[in-house]
Formats: C-alpha cells, sequence, structure tokens
C-alpha cells in the first residue's frame, strides 16, 4: 500500500508539472468546469422556482444534496479519463501491452497515467455550496459531520469508481472503441435529487444495482439529519468495499483474457 501510496504521488506530480506547463490552457478548463457547474445549479434554481418544495426537500436541501454529489463526483473526474478510452486506446490501438511490462497493477497504471486536475475546482465548489446551503439550513456539522462528510464523499468516489470500471471490463471481451460508460454516467445526475421523486424500478437500481444513491443522496440525507436514510449511511464503506472488490476481480479476469492485437 506505501509503495502504491508513493506512486499516486509521483504521478500527480509529475502529470501536474506538463499540465501547468500549458498555464493558459488550464485556466480556461478550469473555468469552463466551473461555468458548467454553474449551468447545473441555475437547473435547480429553475426547478424551485416554479415549486417551492421537492418530494418534502426544501431549496436549501436540494442544493447541499448537489453540493455534495459535486465532491466524489470531482474525485472521480479527476482519475478516470483514461477508463473512458481504454477501449479504443488501450485494447483496440494495441497500448495496453506496454502497461502489462511494467511491475505495477495494470488498472493502477490506467488511472494514474492522465488526471483532469481542473476536475478538483468541482470539488472545492462543492465544498463551498455545502457550506453555505448548511448555513441556511441552520445545520451545525462540526468537526465530527465534517469527517463523516468525507468519508462519505471518499465512498462516493470508490462505487463510481467501482461501477466503470466494471464497464471498463467489457472491452477486453468486446473491442468496442465507444462502450458503454456513456449512458451510465449521464444516471450519476439521478443521486442529486431526492430518491423518492422516481418511480421504485428506479430506486432499487440506484440503490443496489449501480448504487449512485449510496454514492450521493444516502449520504447527504443522513448528514440533513433525515433519520429514515441513517441506516443507509452506515451500509455506505460496506457497498463501496464489495463494489471495489468486484470491479477488481472482474478487471484481474479481463487481463488474463487479454491477447494482445497480435500486431
Amino acid at each position: 500500500m506505501k509503495r502504491y501510496l508513493t506512486l499516486l504521488v509521483e504521478y500527480f506530480l509529475q502529470y501536474a508539472k506538463v499540465r501547468l506547463g500549458y498555464q493558459g490552457d488550464f485556466i480556461i478548463s478550469v473555468v469552463t468546469t466551473l461555468v458548467a457547474t454553474g449551468f447545473g445549479l441555475g437547473v435547480v434554481l429553475l426547478l424551485f422556482g416554479r415549486a417551492p418544495r421537492l418530494a418534502g426537500w426544501s431549496f436549501d436541501e436540494i442544493l447541499f444534496l448537489y453540493g455534495f454529489s459535486l465532491i466524489p463526483m470531482a474525485l472521480f473526474n479527476t482519475v478516470s479519463i483514461n477508463l473512458y478510452y481504454f477501449g479504443n486506446a488501450y485494447i483496440v490501438e494495441g497500448k495496453f501491452d506496454r502497461v502489462l511490462l511494467r511491475p505495477v497493477h495494470s488498472l493502477f497504471q490506467i488511472l494514474c497515467e492522465q488526471f483532469r486536475l481542473e476536475s478538483l475546482s468541482d470539488g472545492a465548489a462543492g465544498v463551498v455550496v455545502v457550506w453555505y446551503a448548511a448555513g441556511r439550513l441552520g445545520l451545525e456539522l462540526g468537526l465530527i459531520g465534517w469527517l463523516s462528510l468525507g468519508l462519505a464523499a471518499g465512498c462516493g468516489f470508490v462505487i463510481y469508481l467501482s461501477v466503470f470500471v466494471l464497464l471498463t471490463c467489457v472491452s477486453f471481451w468486446m473491442e468496442d472503441r465507444v462502450g458503454v460508460m456513456p449512458p451510465v454516467y449521464n444516471m450519476i445526475a439521478f443521486g442529486r435529487y431526492p430518491l423518492k421523486i422516481y418511480n421504485g424500478f428506479l430506486q432499487f437500481l440506484l440503490s443496489w444495482i449501480i448504487p449512485f444513491a449510496f454514492a450521493t443522496f444516502y449520504p447527504s440525507a443522513h448528514l440533513l439529519r433525515r433519520v429514515e436514510y441513517t441506516p443507509y449511511f452506515w451500509l455506505l464503506p460496506a457497498v463501496a468495499a464489495v463494489f471495489f472488490t468486484l470491479g477488481v476481480a472482474l478487471w484481474n479476469r479481463g487481463v488474463r483474457n487479454y491477447a494482445s492485437t497480435g500486431s
């Protein structure tokens, strides 16, 4: 574990040096990311311009939920860029052979070869939105509350990463340049709103099949003192661990199935 943490820091610092070498491009990327986040908040404002409450949730509660959702999403977006291009760049074009030659786990290398640094600005924005919404709600998080929020965000990040690793593994058996990730990625937005606005099937899907509700909704509901969701909050580490284990296991099996390009 210590070796991989050291390698992660070295990978990150090296890529940051390269990325920040083009400061103008990086600043534009950060601004673009924040503008997109602003548009998302604008949708929430428009929604509550038509209805003062949504499934019993106030505007400030939805704002808190939206802000929290940005934090694990920002962490995921920072390390996941190579998962989107894995089928095309690594399998179809044969770059995965190079990865297998190194004495480091192949999934770790795929995640760390490139970072989307501008996505971290979304995480910072999420913390600000959570702090602002908590203040408006009169919610005193305190040290324990912020530590719980950090733990929940970390588990949410692991859940997002694990789900998309599982989807990426499809490329080991099907050489698809696009992959199956885009439609599932769009489902992440479902976790930014109260689960009760969806029908029973979607609630079950988002909780137990593609557990995006555990990544955002259930932790936020717990922090907002919605006691009916507290049991789901305590299940969060277990859900993250189970899906992470499944993701790594399927990845390892896919690697064993990989037969190179033959070129």
